[in-house]
This record gives C-alpha cells, sequence and structure tokens, in this order.
C-alpha cells in the first residue's frame, strides 16, 4: 500500500494506520502486535526481564523494520525502553545511535542508566566523556553544532532518539528542535519521545511530511504513577485530588483557612459618647 517501511506514501496510497488528513502519520498501523513480537522475541536485539506493554512492543517492532516511531506516554509509562532498543539495534548493526535531551541534567542521567548495557559517550557544553562511542547522549544544542559542521560522525547514525521533543513547542529553544529534524539526513530513523504533545498526529505528520517518511504513533493513556492535586497556603497541604478522585472535604478545610486569615477584623463595641448637660 505505500512504498516500504519507512517511506513516503505512494501518488495516490496510504500507509497502513495513515488518514487523508495525516498522510505522513500511521497509527495502529500493526494489525495484531502481539503474534507479530512473539514470532520476533527470538531474535531481539535485546531482551527484558519483564514482559513489554504492547506499545512499547509495536514501537520496536516498527524499530525492527527501520521505521521512525512517535512515542506518546506520561511520565514512568516506559518511553525509555524504546530508546534503549534503538540503542541495542545499532549496536547489533554496528552503527551509532544518538539520544538527545533538552538539559544536561537529563543527559547525565542517560549517560549513567545506559552506560550499563552499552557502550556510551556523553557530549555537553561541559562535559566530552568517549566522544568516540558508537552510542551517544548529548544535548540537541551539540547535535546541531555537528549537522551544521558536517561532522563525519553523522554518516554512521541509523537513529537519533530525542527525547522531550515537545521542547520543539518552546519560545526561545524551539528553533534547535526544527532545525535538527530538518537537517538529519533521510537515511536516520527517528525516535521522537514525549509526554506532552497533545496534537499528536499534528506533529507527527509536520515531521513525517518534512522528511518525505511516514511516523508510527504509539503509545498509552494509562499513568502509572498517579497525579495528587494539593492546595498549599498558610503553611499547610490540603489534598483536593487522590489518585483521580476528588477529595471536596480538602477544598472545603482550604477555603475555610483562607477565609478565616482573611476575614476582616471585628470592630470594637462600645457605648456611644453622652450629649451635653443643659
Amino acid at each position: 500500500q505505500y512504498g516500504g517501511p519507512g517511506s513516503s506514501p505512494l501518488p495516490g496510497k496510504l500507509a497502513p494506520g495513515a488518514t487523508a488528513e495525516h498522510p505522513f502519520a500511521a497509527r495502529n498501523s500493526i494489525r495484531n502486535v502481539e503474534e507479530e513480537f512473539n514470532k520476533l522475541r527470538p531474535r531481539l536485539a535485546l531482551h527484558y526481564p519483564f514482559e513489554l506493554d504492547t506499545f512499547q512492543k509495536e514501537a520496536v517492532l516498527h524499530l525492527e523494520a527501520g521505521r521512525s516511531v512517535f512515542v506518546a506516554a506520561h511520565t514512568s509509562a516506559g518511553k525509555t525502553v524504546v530508546a534503549e532498543y534503538a540503542f541495542a539495534l545499532a549496536t547489533q548493526h554496528c552503527t551509532r545511535a544518538v539520544y538527545t535531551s533538552p538539559i544536561k541534567t537529563i543527559s547525565n542521567q542517560k549517560f549513567r542508566d545506559f552506560s550499563s548495557k552499552f557502550e556510551v559517550g556523553l557530549l555537553t557544553g561541559d562535559v566530552q566523556v568517549r566522544p568516540t562511542a558508537p552510542c551517544l547522549i548529548m544535548t540537541t544544542e551539540i547535535l546541531r553544532s555537528m549537522l551544521y559542521k558536517g561532522a563525519d560522525i553523522i554518516r554512521d547514525v541509523e537513529v537519533v532518539v530525542f527525547d522531550e521533543v515537545h521542547y520543539v513547542n518552546d519560545v526561545d529553544r524551539g528553533v534547535v528542535w526544527e532545525e535538527v529534524i530538518i537537517m538529519l539526513p533521510p537515511h536516520i530513523t527517528l525516535v521522537l519521545l514525549s509526554a506532552t504533545v497533545p496534537n499528536v498526529l499534528d506533529f507527527a505528520d509536520w515531521v513525517g511530511r518534512t522528511k518525505r517518511k511516514v511516523i508510527h504513533v504509539t503509545g498509552t493513556t494509562k499513568r502509572p504513577v498517579p497525579l495528587e492535586h494539593s492546595l498549599y497556603y498558610g503553611g499547610e497541604i490540603y489534598s483536593i485530588c487522590s489518585r483521580e478522585v476528588f477529595n471536596p472535604e480538602g477544598l472545603r478545610r482550604a477555603q475555610a483557612a483562607y477565609t478565616a486569615r482573611n476575614a476582616p477584623p471585628e470592630r470594637g463595641g462600645g457605648g456611644g459618647g453622652g450629649g451635653a448637660g443643659g
């Protein structure tokens, strides 16, 4: 139905899972994820000590086929598993992989996390550790600088992972992500990770149109770490939502504390002064 893994749709054809509105963004493009993943299981580039979720399996299948993916999932849902598999594939293929993040602290954390599994280098504005390693972790600005300079290393890169890709919407730094996505050579597979992009298909379709390749969208709405909503006032914390259940009593207590603190002072009593004697 379309021009092969990771390629753009043929004229008049749509990739499986794509629509006329978003021809370069495909969702649910693998009919039976579990069956296809079980076929691949003996040949996986990286084995995990736990069973992967369906969206992770789908992303792995796309990466194995050389397709670019957009993984939209809440924090702690397991997006990093997909990034790890991209590193494992590059290691298996004797190519290079790049993991970009918006801030140095995330880069440092991922360097520590990935070093136990892969030969990893770290490139930030402050630090260079094993810059010739096959798997590199860097800030997005460093990757842009490499692309500007035409660094030889780019020719060997098979996959680039964009963590927190929603930074493309940042007023000051979003242009960095735009330029990197535009300048990356067409042979590079893209792995886009985000927990907060609301219009996933719109964004994936824009990336796909820019790179002339279909972006396969997967993810989950499950939130492994439930949100807790509280109000802080007057040195006290009032819980108003716990495990997605509204707590009206907490809100009433917060309102009562606010009312008590901001109530107008009572006026003093006392009788009026007597009139002058006749």
